[in-house]
């Protein structure tokens, strides 16, 4: 049989003994110290004198650093599949992608009837096994948002939750010897787990050509098989050894040779002289015979590949999603947004990031440069085009702490960095959700709940980390690209990808945290007084209010948090709008702004469809405004709709001192509905009355808006950058501005 070109792995299968369960994880431990690859355990439940191996699997992979742990293998008729689906997750989710999933139809029939388990015929468990896989890899399906149903002969579901999904492609490996079960490898399995002492007639040799002749009928390429085996230690010496396992690895396609020993010698001399030395050997003859080596990806995956994407030609060191890949549901999609992309490229450092954009720009399809993925217009996914993901730029660093100044990845969230900054007595100013991602807020504004106290964020950040659409990697600050850091603060998003920001931050204690719920039926007076109170307050105060109906009435809800340690000033701050209307509810509690911030689950974002928003910045909430907001809630047209506060000290700032103009607005009112015309019959009459807009809450790509959101002093000037830094629109994706005509 041909050689399938496998990376070749090394393992052990080490005896799950209950006596001496220190001496089992000292043995998985030492054999992640010599270097091998996997560790693996049998699964005999009913063997009294076996720790559980699923409980031992967990402990193992908790133990180590590296090394991949499996069962060799699970006996299904006692591992419900539903469950073993989440507790296979569940590991590898902890162990950073470490877990495989070896499976097998059951043997000691006697046993397993004896632990509770149904007696089934051979044919009756492999057609179990079958089902067993497909509810498996159904369950980790979680871009398939609907509950499962299943209608099998021997397991059925009736709308279970998909999910968790696992960090990576558990693979599948099954112990298979006779006929029916090696068609079942070759149709569903990612590898074969047999035992050496046990192969039959024929061995490998024919246990190959029925798992290559199933898999070709099933319309899979056999080298999506791994072929694994467990070898006993030999008698004779190492070089016949090596030999011996060359040859299976080049004549008979074994790419994973599993030791079982339980002696830490055998193990040793397995990991440090025979593993190097036979992947060695094997090199040289792969390269003499010009054998294909590497990762064989699914046809099933290649089949879901997107035009217009060289797929051969992403850059090698650069994690690649694509869409038939099983963390492609947690990354397709945006916070409200439904994305389908061909690919999504996740780079782990700066370099990574211009090589990725070095790629994309080659490609002929649309282009999405997403952080967080918390944006509200959702342009940071698309449909058949390339996503670069930011998410591993995630680092949070103290570089000065005289000076207060922190350097902040750009695919951090800002809950994290609320957290890492409470231990310092700090907190910067940003936004509201800590699921937000850092790049896409520290671009645009910022408007947090220190807003009116501190400012944007974008007016704390000192430096910003930038690759441009040449692929140049720059450094922006008031004194290195200065015109560049001007627009960065406010439209970064046009001008090149962030990847790295420098803040000053604030110093900042415990702070008091209130929520209030109105009935606010009389919406047209409850706003003008609620926001009278705001605008007068002290700058401590920084107050939010949702507004929606229930029960055929309508309800204000207020968040409101005071940089105040006090009770009594507390108190004071929040007792005027406490006033304004019967109050429903009310809470209040000193706590941290670390903790105000974490309110993000940390789930993967499933947005569908097109989410519709839109965004006004007003000097004042007039008579007016107040009237169209009344009619826009009792319409029904929105089921959204908020005012956050500003003014104060993003006031103190000069319109024209940062790509963020529009500095003289006490509040942003956002609203969101499921249709453009009907949330647009109010909208209209409000732009009418505003003084701008905040591009963050905005979902209309009208070219008009860009200069209502950033001036027409600021437009120019930004055009001009465009045109210096983006002339060909590489970051056009997301409200883009049209560069400056040459002189």
């Amino acid at each position: 049989m041909p050689d399938y070109g496998h990376p070749l792995r090394f393992g052990t299968f080490i005896t799950p003994a209950a006596a001496r369960p220190e001496n089992v994880v000292a043995l998985a431990r030492h054999t992640e110290r010599v270097g091998l690859d996997l560790v693996t355990f049998q699964d005999h439940p009913y063997q009294p004198s076996f720790l559980d191996t699923l409980t031992l699997l967990t402990w193992v992979a908790a133990q180590t650093e590296r090394v991949h742990v499996s069962a060799n293998v699970h006996s299904l008729p006692l591992r419900p599949p539903a469950v073993l689906a989440k507790a296979a997750a569940s590991v590898d989710l902890l162990s950073g992608g470490r877990f495989e999933l070896g499976l097998g139809a059951g043997a000691f029939w006697d046993a397993i009837e004896g632990m509770g388990a149904q007696r089934l015929t051979t044919g009756q468990a492999v057609t179990a096994l079958s089902e067993a896989i497909d509810v498996i890899r159904a369950l980790w399906a979680t871009d398939e948002r609907t509950p499962l149903r299943m209608e099998g002969t021997y397991y059925r579901l009736r709308g279970a939750k998909r999910g968790p999904a696992p960090s990576t492609r558990i693979p599948i490996a099954l112990g298979a010897y006779k006929p029916r079960m090696l068609r079942l490898v070759g149709e569903k399995a990612d590898g074969w787990l047999p035992s050496q002492a046990y192969l039959g007639e024929g061995g490998l040799q024919a246990g190959n050509a029925a798992i290559d002749a199933a898999a070709e009928d099933a319309g899979r390429d056999p080298r999506e098989v791994r072929r694994m085996l467990n070898i006993a230690p030999p008698g004779g010496d190492v070089d016949s050894w090596v030999a011996e396992l060359v040859r299976m690895a080049v004549d008979d396609g074994v790419g994973t040779f599993i030791l079982a020993a339980d002696d830490p010698r055998t193990i040793q001399l397995f990991g440090e002289e025979v593993a190097p030395a036979v992947r060695e050997a094997v090199a040289a003859e792969r390269r003499e015979l010009g054998t294909t080596t590497g990762t064989v990806r699914p046809r099933a995956v290649l089949a879901k590949r997107r035009e217009g994407i060289d797929y051969d030609d992403v850059p090698a060191d650069v994690e690649a999603i694509e869409p038939g890949d099983p963390s492609f549901g947690s990354v397709r999609s945006n916070y409200l947004r439904g994305g389908n992309p061909g690919l999504v490229l996740r780079p782990a450092d700066v370099d990574g990031v211009a090589r990725s954009l070095a790629f994309a720009r080659r490609q002929p399809v649309p282009l999405g440069i997403r952080s967080g993925g918390h944006g509200v217009s959702g342009r940071s996914t698309n449909d058949g085009g390339i996503v670069l993901d930011l998410g591993r730029l995630d680092g949070i660093e103290v570089l000065d702490e005289a000076t207060r100044r922190i350097r902040v990845g750009a695919g951090a969230r800002w809950g994290d960095v609320a957290a890492a900054l409470d231990d310092y007595g700090w907190a910067l100013s940003s936004g509201d959700y800590g699921g937000v991602g850092v790049g896409g807020l520290a671009t645009t504004g910022g408007i947090g709940w220190l807003a009116r106290e501190h400012g944007l964020t974008i007016d704390h950040l000192r430096a910003v980390e930038v690759v441009l659409a040449d692929g140049r990697i720059v450094r922006a600050s008031p004194t290195e690209e200065p015109e560049l850091f001007w627009g960065m603060r406010g439209a970064g998003g046009n001008f090149g990808i962030a990847t790295a920001f420098e803040f000053e931050v604030d110093e900042v204690g415990a702070v008091g945290w209130v929520q209030l719920a109105h009935d606010a039926t009389d919406l047209a007076r409850f706003l003008q007084a609620w926001s009278a109170i705001v605008e007068s307050s002290p700058r401590d105060l920084t107050a939010n209010l949702i507004v929606g109906r229930s029960s055929g009435r309508i309800i204000a809800q207020t968040m409101a948090l005071v940089d105040s340690a006090e009770a009594d000033v507390i108190l004071a701050r929040v007792q005027p709008l406490a006033d304004i209307a019967p109050l429903l509810d009310s809470s209040a509690q000193l706590t941290s702004y670390a903790a105000v911030m974490g309110n993000a689950s940390g789930e993967p974002h499933q947005g569908r469809g097109e989410p519709v928003a839109r965004s006004v910045l007003v000097e004042a909430i007039t008579p007016q405004v107040a009237e169209v907001v009344q009619r826009l809630v009792e319409s029904g047209d929105s089921h959204f709709f908020q005012v956050r506060s500003v003014g104060g000290a993003v006031s103190d700032v000069a319109p024209d001192a940062t790509a963020y103009g529009q500095r003289g607005a006490s509040f942003s009112l956002v609203a969101m509905g499921s249709d453009d015309t009907r949330l647009d019959r109010h909208w209209t009459r409000m732009r009418e009355l505003g003084s701008g807009l905040y591009l963050s809450f905005e979902t209309s790509q009208d070219p008009a808006l860009l200069e209502q959101a950033f001036g027409a002093e600021n437009l120019v000037r930004l055009r001009e950058l465009k045109r210096r830094y983006d002339p060909e629109n590489v970051f056009g994706g997301n409200f883009p501005i049209p560069p400056a005509l040459e002189a």
